[in-house]
């Protein structure tokens, strides 16, 4: 496979991607919305569709509730290994009425190169460059089965994937999987996750009466549930350090190896460039690497937002009755949710007793590979495509269908994203760009080629 020939073919298939992504990106997949069930089944059989045009086979995978998953498959005779790439295709919310968008967010708009609207990045035009990059894999004659797993849950937890991946079984079976769902910290080096964090959510409710009453009335006597959860979550952690003080929180957290470190250090990352692409103006820290290991590598204890009291224009001297607080944990490998639940609870049961706290959502940590075939194979295509030897570095975020499809599918998972900090990720005026869509159909196809070469193992030939 020469690098010649998926240049030349990177160009020639640029409007094709192009008018792909516009269909995609203009159809409004927001899996959070229930009014867009409609619209995610569209876009399901638009990209089955899709698949189809390419050579391949595609089902579209009904769960008993919730949105569908697309299963897209391509053959070939002599294949002894089957890879799997995964991408997702719904969406964030998006609104021009009360976000800052500059174009319509549905609104596919192509600037000097770069993809306006949202979904470009993620995931809808990464998954796209996946695609291309298979097609380009099978025109040089690439001896593997390639599957695609794209799914319209995992903005919202992926709530389908696993009974949908369980039902399915042998159909499913692979020799790796592929996330495309990552982003690099700079431009300038290619970067790959070797662990996410997971995240465990929280809401933490205190009721000490049946309704709001005037503080000149009865202040000093009611019991306020404001300031009490607020006192809660200061023994809970230390809001200007971050330090988690709940007893046994920091147990299992495995940080970072040397060599982790040193690819810390190697990935790019700016603390300048970290404050200006997330709207920072003050962090805990301005030290990188300190910065690197608390967003990468240390679990957290978030607050999130307060209900209760008046939050109105001017001021209404009320008691309120009733507060609640919403937080949550990032966590890290080996953390387990299940575990963190019970010393949170255990924690505010001692300090007080009236608090009622729920568990809200989950998603555990993951630990990924940095060593053997799999990992050397995407180290030479992401140096085949872009030029630069990757570094491998952690991700503060969760991709719960990472954590699912390792346990169900019993195979390695790898992460090949595409994605830029500046290309704002969850945020208005979100973008992609043609110079990352083009280098990532080289690397996914010239990663197919080196998986293709590793040893037969015992894996799936269909």
């Amino acid at each position: 496979m020469s690098r010649s020939f998926l240049t030349s073919f990177a160009r020639a298939e640029r409007t094709r991607y192009e008018g792909l992504l516009r269909e995609l990106v203009e159809i409004p997949t927001v899996s959070a919305d229930p009014s867009r069930k409609k619209d995610i089944l569209r876009a399901a059989e638009f990209a089955a569709d899709t698949i189809h045009s390419f050579g391949g086979t595609a089902r579209v995978l009904r769960p008993a509730a919730g949105h569908p998953i697309v299963h897209g498959a391509f053959h070939h005779p002599k294949a002894k290994r089957t890879i799997t790439l995964y991408n997702h295709l719904d969406v964030q919310p998006a609104s021009v009425e009360s976000e800052p968008w500059r174009t319509h967010p549905f609104r596919l708009v192509v600037r000097d190169g770069r993809y306006f609207g949202r979904g470009t990045t993620d995931d809808k035009g990464p998954a796209l460059a996946a695609l291309f990059g298979v097609r380009a894999a099978r025109e040089c004659g690439v001896p593997l089965n390639i599957h695609l797993l794209w799914e319209f849950e995992e903005e919202i937890g992926s709530p389908s994937l696993e009974r949908v991946v369980a039902r399915e079984g042998r159909r499913l079976r692979t020799n790796a999987v592929v996330v495309s769902d990552t982003g690099w910290i700079s431009r300038r080096i290619p970067s790959v996750p070797s662990g996410l964090r997971g995240m465990q959510g929280f809401s933490f409710e205190l009721v000490t009466g049946k309704e709001d009453r005037h503080s000149g009335d009865v202040g000093g006597a009611a019991r306020n549930p404001i300031g009490e959860l607020l006192e809660l979550m200061y023994q809970i952690h230390d809001a200007k350090t971050g330090r988690v003080k709940i007893p046994g929180f920091y147990k299992r957290v495995i940080p970072p190896s040397r060599r982790e470190l040193e690819d810390f250090v190697a990935s790019g990352f700016s603390v300048a460039a970290f404050k200006r692409d997330n709207v920072l103006t003050r962090l805990r820290t301005e030290e990188p690497l300190d910065v690197m290991k608390r967003i990468w590598a240390a679990p957290t204890f978030e607050v999130h937002g307060v209900e209760g009291g008046y939050v109105g224009p001017g001021l209404k001297a009320v008691v309120p009755h009733r507060a609640v607080v919403k937080a949550s944990c990032r966590l890290v490998p080996d953390q387990e949710p299940e575990e963190i639940v019970g010393l949170v609870k255990a924690f505010a049961r001692k300090w007080n007793k009236d608090v009622v706290v729920r568990p809200n959502g989950s998603s555990p940590p993951f630990r990924g590979l940095t060593t053997g075939p799999e990992a050397e194979a995407l180290k030479r295509a992401l140096a085949f495509a872009f030029g630069r030897k990757p570094v491998f570095v952690r991700d503060g975020g969760a991709i719960g269908a990472a954590v699912i499809l390792r346990k169900l599918l019993a195979c390695p998972v790898m992460f090949l994203g595409l994605s830029l900090p500046e290309h704002g990720y969850h945020a208005p005026n979100e973008n992609f760009d043609w110079r990352q869509a083009s280098g990532g159909m080289l690397a996914f196809a010239a990663y197919l080629e080196e998986m293709s070469r590793i040893g037969t193992g015992s894996g799936p030939s269909a």
